[in-house]
């Protein structure tokens, strides 16, 4: 009984020298610090956990994600909303802004493997909160639209910089040129 007081004692001491840690602003949320090791190891943990558990969709029917027309779709996607901003792409470098993102993005050619496309759909869909991934269903695009972008994504590593220039080229030829 009294190494369950000291134990439940010892517990409530941690907690709050963690809440006064944390709630009295000695933790640093800026983006330019490190985090602690415990940290990243936990967020990373929660992350991977969240995303096992809820990554359940599949394509529909209509939607093969290993068809050529899909992957193509998906790269103009991929441009389109911004992700190479952030990720880069097949000869696209990303935006500096994005090297001040923390943690950072992760260069996806080399993650993409790792990743089931139900895994990679739902990081698209719903984002990743507290890593600059946005919502891409909270910013209007449909599902189909999301499964061609994983299309994309499972072919990323071996897409060449010309495969992708020309599946993106009409992109660059529709973007509004400057004012005269």
């Amino acid at each position: 009984m009294r190494i369950l007081a000291v134990i439940g004692a010892l517990a409530i001491v941690v907690g709050l020298g963690a809440a006064a840690f944390f709630f009295g602003g000695f933790y640093s949320v800026a983006a330019s610090a490190e985090d602690p090791a415990i940290v990243t190891w936990a967020l990373t943990r929660v992350r991977i956990a969240s995303i096992n558990r809820h990554a359940d969709d599949q394509p529909p029917p209509a939607i093969n994600i290993n068809d050529a027309a899909t992957v193509q779709a998906g790269a103009q996607a991929y441009a389109s909303h911004g992700c190479t901003n952030c990720h880069g792409g097949p000869g696209v470098t990303w935006a500096k802004f994005s090297e001040g993102l923390h943690p950072d993005p992760p260069d996806l050619k080399d993650v993409v493997g790792q990743l089931s496309p139900a895994q990679l759909f739902w990081v698209v869909k719903n984002g990743i909160n507290m890593t600059g991934m946005p919502s891409f269903a909270a910013a209007g695009v449909k599902d189909d639209e999301i499964w061609s972008i994983v299309a994309f994504l499972k072919k990323l590593p071996g897409v060449s910089e010309a495969d992708y220039k020309a599946w993106t080229a009409s992109l660059a030829t529709a973007a509004p040129g400057p004012s005269k």
